[in-house]
C-alpha cells in the first residue's frame, strides 16, 4: 500500500523520510493516493458541472456487456465541448504529477469520464476491460470531484486475493490501483458522488516490475537529498534506466 499526501516540494524537502514515500514489498495492495486537485481547481469544475444543459447519459453505454449489467450511474458525454475541455486539463496534472510519474509510470492516460452517482445508483463488481479502443488498461484512477460529506454510501471497494479495501476519498483526491483488481462502487444512499474516471497505460506492464522501478526510484532520490550526488547515487540511476529500458515497452 503506498498512501501519499505529498506535494512536490514536499518530497524534495529534507524532512520527508524515505520510508514515508517508499512502497517496499506489497503483497496485498498496491495503490497510491494523494491530493492532484486544489479547491480553486475544484470549484471552477463544479460549477460547470451543475450547469442544467449539461447531458448526462446512463453510465452502461461505456460498460462492457457483463459490467453492464451491474452498472447504475450517469456519465457526460465524452464527446461534449466541457468533457474535452477539462479531460484534457486533468490528465495533464497527472501526467506532470511527480508521485503519479514514479510511481505509475504513464505512456498515456485515457478513456476518462466524468461520472456521478445518485441516491440509490451504485456499480457492482467488475474487472476492467483488458484492452479499450483508447488504450491498454494496467491501471485504473478515480478523482473524487465533491467533499465525502456530500453523500453517504458510494464507497470504492476494490478487491484484493483475500480482502477488500474501501475508500471515501476527499475532494480533489486521486486513487491509482491495478485494472486487474475486482472492484466495485456502493450504492449511494443519500447525495451524490461526482467523480472523474480514466485509466492508465503504463510504460511497464507488470504490477510487480513497476513497484520494484518506484521502490528504487525513491531510494535514489532520498538518497541523493540526504547525501548529495556520489558515484554509488549515480549507479543507482543507472540501474534504475537501464531496468526501465529493459522492462519497458
Amino acid at each position: 500500500m503506498v498512501t501519499l499526501y505529498l506535494t512536490s516540494r514536499q518530497v524534495l524537502s529534507k524532512r520527508i523520510s524515505i520510508h514515508q514515500f517508499v512502497s517496499f514489498f506489497i503483497s496485498k495492495m498496491n495503490y497510491l493516493t494523494l491530493q492532484l486537485l486544489n479547491s480553486e481547481e475544484l470549484e471552477i469544475l463544479k460549477k460547470q458541472l451543475n450547469e442544467e444543459e449539461l447531458f448526462w447519459e446512463d453510465g452502461k453505454q461505456t460498460a462492457g456487456k457483463q459490467a453492464a449489467e451491474g452498472k447504475n450511474n450517469l456519465q457526460l458525454k465524452r464527446d461534449s465541448d466541457l468533457s474535452k475541455k477539462f479531460s484534457g486539463l486533468i490528465k495533464k496534472k497527472i501526467l506532470s504529477n511527480d508521485l503519479i510519474k514514479s510511481f505509475a509510470l504513464p505512456k498515456k492516460v485515457h478513456g476518462t469520464i466524468f461520472s456521478k452517482y445518485m441516491s440509490g445508483m451504485k456499480y457492482g463488481s467488475h474487472i476492467d476491460n483488458a484492452y479499450m479502443s483508447s488504450g491498454r488498461a494496467d491501471l485504473s484512477f478515480t478523482i473524487s470531484l465533491n467533499c465525502k460529506e456530500n453523500y453517504q454510501g458510494g464507497e470504492l471497494s476494490i478487491e484484493s486475493f483475500n480482502s477488500i479495501k474501501k475508500f471515501k476519498l476527499n475532494a480533489g483526491e486521486i486513487i491509482i490501483y491495478p485494472s486487474t483488481f475486482l472492484h466495485s462502487v456502493e450504492e449511494v444512499i443519500a447525495g451524490e458522488r461526482l467523480v472523474f474516471i480514466g485509466w492508465i497505460e503504463s510504460y511497464v506492464k507488470s504490477i510487480e516490475e513497476r513497484e520494484y522501478l518506484f521502490d528504487l526510484d525513491a531510494a535514489a532520490k532520498s538518497l541523493l537529498i540526504k547525501y548529495g550526488r556520489s558515484e554509488e547515487i549515480d549507479l543507482i540511476f543507472k540501474s534504475y534506466s537501464n531496468l526501465l529500458r529493459r522492462l519497458g515497452d
